[in-house]
């Protein structure tokens, strides 16, 4: 087990202090943007060199590794599934163990994702076989259930079908002191041929915040233990848990998942102020609200802010951004948000139907592209009913096409805001969220929020977002009305699954 590193309150009110309020008169349009986040979650102040942005899945893949065969004291790893046959990932974290006595390892997947293939080989048999060589004293493996899905509901559920009632979403890769945030799962797509995002932040601070964050989730999930049967595992739930199991009684799982899980969402107490003041800050946010009761992620409250003050602030009118999503499906207040934030300019990047991961799929999921392609072509409508052609524009990711050579798929996601006046963005969001329906009801997300006036980091978020629109292509009302682009009435079924359930994974 990973011994967990407490913050005290001593520490928060000397480390991490709200600023003074500074004039109306006086404030900056970055300070209007932000003034309300230092009531909605914590907040750290940074180095702008403490984060690094990786590129492509090759380099994120051999960052991760890079960073597991040197690390010292803990690999602590949030997922919603580790490939079934990413046996080299697996050797690579084993090797790491064999080499370092003190090392501890900990994964955490979804239950119903990462148990999916069973009694066929998957996530949960192929990370079994650390805890089989190294022991459950070095080396943990935690998998969260839904508290949604129980009972005769459980039972009769297909699987894959039932991951729609609520999973394991966040995307927390800890290493020692650093922590990579992206959308990436660990599996091969995400390695080689699916873009993301990843960014690297150096801080033992924020290392620490996720790790309690991720290890009361841990304690809130199953245990996977090894059984005789080679590759074989049992689902445990510990008495050292917090509470009762989501399985036996949600109601009550959900009451102590609130109680340990809330207190770690509150703002830091303020204090003095740092010995030096940084120009960069950083915001967890959190979305967990299958596990709150009453809700209090600070997600959603947080991009709402932001987005609303685009719109209403003076000193912001004429802001630009750039906001994607692996799935076109963003809630309706947040494309309503969107629409309303009065941008000189705007962009939104989705991925095309030969860029998403369900295309070719059998049964349902195959006519998925579709029916974003469907969710496309409405918003571009209102867009052009809003009058709003000339500043907002909709661009559609292709690299090839998906499973033939050289095909690549589109999962990135986040937003860039740019200030008037400013050529690079100073806020960027990262992480596992899609600001869809399901994140913001059923699945657990971890983002970072990053809030700059260090002229060298805008200048790398701007690179970011630009080098993210190589392979996108602005997409007009007439690119929806061409044959091939047209979608049927079994489409827009489909359509209606996608809202129902919240988007896909």
């Amino acid at each position: 087990m990973i011994t967990r590193r407490a913050f005290t309150c001593r520490r928060l009110a000397s480390t991490f202090s709200a600023p003074a309020t500074p004039p109306p008169s006086s404030v900056s349009p970055l300070s209007a943007l932000t003034s309300e986040l230092d009531k909605i979650s914590p907040r750290f102040d940074v180095s702008a060199d403490s984060i690094g942005i990786i590129r492509g899945p090759a380099e994120f893949y051999d960052a991760l590794k890079t960073k597991i065969a040197s690390a010292q004291r803990r690999i602590y790893l949030s997922t919603l599934y580790v490939g079934k046959t990413e046996h080299e990932l697996i050797a690579t974290v084993h090797d790491a163990l064999k080499r370092n006595p003190d090392l501890k390892v900990s994964f955490l997947t979804d239950a119903l994702r990462g148990t999916r293939e069973e009694p066929s080989p998957s996530c949960a048999s192929l990370l079994v076989s650390l805890i089989t060589d190294f022991g459950p004293e070095r080396v943990e493996v935690r998998v969260y259930h839904t508290p949604n899905l129980t009972g005769i509901r459980k039972k009769i559920l297909p699987k894959r079908i039932n991951e729609g009632w609520g999973l394991q979403h966040m995307k927390l890769y800890g290493i020692d002191d650093e922590i990579i945030m992206s959308g990436a799962n660990l599996s091969n797509d995400y390695f080689t041929d699916r873009q993301d995002r990843y960014h690297v932040i150096k801080s033992r601070d924020i290392t620490d915040y996720f790790y309690n964050i991720y290890r009361t989730t841990c304690d809130l999930s199953f245990r996977v233990l090894p059984t005789a049967e080679p590759n074989g595992f049992e689902l445990h739930w510990p008495t050292t848990n917090v509470g009762s199991s989501p399985l036996e009684d949600p109601k009550a799982y959900i009451a102590s998942a609130t109680k340990a899980l809330a207190p770690l969402l509150i703002p830091f107490p303020s204090g003095p102020s740092p010995e030096k003041a940084t120009d960069t800050q950083i915001y967890p946010l959190l979305q967990l609200t299958p596990l709150l009761k009453p809700d209090t992620s600070t997600e959603l409250p947080a991009l709402t802010d932001i987005l609303r003050k685009l719109g209403t602030v003076p000193s912001l009118a004429g802001s630009k951004w750039t906001f994607t999503a692996g799935y076109f499906n963003m809630t309706p207040d947040i494309r309503d948000l969107l629409l309303n934030s009065k941008p000189s300019s705007a962009v939104v990047v989705a991925a095309s139907p030969w860029a998403n991961g369900f295309y070719g799929s059998k049964g349902v999921s195959g006519l998925l592209p579709s029916a974003y392609t469907y969710l496309a072509r409405r918003f571009l409508d209102t867009v052009s009913r809003a009058g709003l052609g000339e500043n907002i524009a909709l661009k559609e990711w292709r690299r090839g096409t998906v499973n033939t050579p050289g095909g690549w798929t589109y999962h990135a996601k986040g937003i860039w805001i740019t200030l008037p006046g400013q050529e690079n963005p100073s806020v960027s969001l990262v992480g596992s969220s899609n600001y869809t329906k399901r994140s913001y009801s059923l699945d657990l997300e971890a983002n970072t929020l990053i809030v700059t006036q260090n002229a060298d980091l805008q200048r790398r978020l701007g690179e970011e977002e630009r080098w993210l629109q190589e392979y996108a292509t602005v997409m007009g009302r007439d690119d929806y009305a061409r044959n091939e682009r047209r979608v049927g009435l079994h489409v827009r079924v489909a359509m209606w699954i996608v809202t129902l359930v919240g988007g896909a994974l």
